[in-house]
């Protein structure tokens, strides 16, 4: 610490106050990310859509670019249940079998902490099931075997039920609604009689959920603290969060000054959050740059719901929910994904340039694998495209004559490979993200391996 003559600093009290708020501030954006990204989301659907929570919100096509939601995947049929227990108590969320169609997906809490991934590949089994959500003070009788229970430790949450596409035809786009439009969302109260679920498409409207970094990221996280209860492991915030005018009970009203120093703060933690970003994940099979989508901190974590007494992953957490949304639970069963950053040069990826992936043959999944270029920034799939992904649903994508694929990244197709074409903004950078659905053994004991994407110079 700065310091003058006999130890006194040279700080003033104001000035004291200031550096620790400003402080205090940059800690709360990174500790508050998954919570401000689930709120940033909800509010789309109160203000841009008819959707209101225990409803479903749905996407009737797959991700454009009016689907600014964070890394969306444009190869299935989004369906998205915000539940809140608040008032109507346990909430049933259920689900048909998997025989028309099948979701991959999670119900999560408010934090984004999964409680349980669905499907197939979840705790159903593709069974279809009724998963059970219970506020985190309920103390009634245990519900019966008929139901998946789930304890929740936030009021509210959401689920995300990916319905899967067998291709991009109509048809095929229509059945994936038809599937997801099977599913239920009522009050165990209701059980004996529920009402209808109430279905709102969100395609049409622009539902952007990308991250604020300005002062009003601290009204979301204003809303959540007066929304909620606290969490054990979380009431190290109650005081920090209280210096800078957030406290269950009361009004968040900062004045003037204060705005300036949460509006400065927020500006330093964007910063050494693009910091972490830059830096990577760990590569998958180095030195090929695709790195895992998540540090293994946060993935660990998701498995035991903060489990392990000695960790808890603010920091990775907070990262990662600056360019994503949704956690998994045991990531590596229904889907696993793989993020470039930048080139086999290790430089990053520009909007104006073309690139080449070539998939191997015999890639490891079960269902389907897609590449999709995001925007740098933003991390949203890139606007004004006439798609975001290439996938192998696609039936005119080329294979080479050994089964491998090429994929050509950039503003324009390359002659007669429009079908392989992954188009990019000339005037934006761009990230890619690789998606296996239905994961195979040959993907995790590293003998099928994706290489790096290269320049087409």
């Amino acid at each position: 610490m700065k310091t003058g003559t006999a130890g006194e600093s040279t700080f003033n009290s104001a000035q004291l106050a200031e550096r620790t708020l400003h402080r205090r501030a940059v800690e709360a954006v990174i500790w508050g990310m998954p919570a401000v990204n689930t709120d940033l989301m909800r509010q789309e659907m109160f203000h841009k859509t008819s959707g209101k929570e225990n409803e479903v919100l749905y996407w009737a096509r797959p991700a454009d670019s009016n689907n600014q939601t964070l890394t969306p995947n444009p190869d299935c049929i989004y369906f998205m249940i915000f539940y809140n227990t608040k008032v109507v108590g346990p909430v049933v969320i259920e689900l048909p079998p998997a025989d028309t169609g099948s979701f991959a997906g999670s119900i999560l809490t408010f934090w984004q902490m999964p409680l349980a991934d669905i499907g197939p590949d979840g705790e159903d089994k593709g069974k279809g099931g009724k998963y059970l959500v219970l506020p985190p003070e309920f103390n009634g009788n245990e519900p019966s075997q008929e139901y998946l229970v789930l304890k929740s430790d936030t009021y509210a949450g959401y689920a995300l039920l990916r319905s899967n596409l067998i291709s991009h035809s109509d048809a095929d786009i229509a059945k994936a609604n038809a599937y997801g439009k099977r599913v239920k969302v009522y009050p165990l109260s209701a059980a004996a009689n529920p009402l209808p679920t109430r279905f709102s498409d969100a395609s049409p409207v622009l539902f952007d959920s990308t991250i604020r970094y300005d002062a009003s990221y601290f009204e979301n996280l204003d809303r959540v603290v007066q929304d909620e209860l606290w969490i054990d492991r979380d009431r190290v915030m109650i005081d920090i969060l209280r210096s800078m005018g957030i406290e269950k009970g009361e009004p968040f009203k900062p004045d003037e000054k204060t705005k300036a120093i949460l509006t400065d703060a927020i500006a330093e933690a964007r910063e050494l959050l693009e910091a972490w970003y830059e830096a990577g994940n760990p590569q998958y099979n180095p030195p090929i740059r695709w790195t895992l989508p998540a540090r293994p901190d946060l993935i660990a974590s998701y498995r035991t719901s903060y489990g392990d007494a000695n960790s808890y992953p603010t920091d990775s957490r907070g990262l990662g929910y600056t360019y994503a949304f949704v956690g998994i639970r045991h990531l590596g069963t229904a889907q696993f994904y793989l993020i470039s950053i930048k080139d086999k040069d290790d430089r990053p990826y520009e909007g104006n340039k073309t690139y080449r992936l070539r998939v191997p043959a015999n890639a490891p999944v079960k269902d389907y694998w897609s590449l999709t270029a995001y925007d740098r920034q933003l991390h949203t799939v890139l606007k004004g495209m006439p798609y975001a992904s290439r996938s192998s649903q696609i039936p005119d994508l080329q294979k080479n004559a050994d089964g491998s694929v090429d994929i050509f990244i950039g503003p324009s197709p390359p002659e007669g490979k429009k079908g392989n074409w992954l188009p990019t903004d000339p005037n934006r950078r761009f990230d890619l993200m690789f998606r296996f659905y239905g994961p195979t053994p040959e993907l995790f004991n590293r003998t099928w391996k994706l290489p790096d994407v290269e320049e087409v110079k």
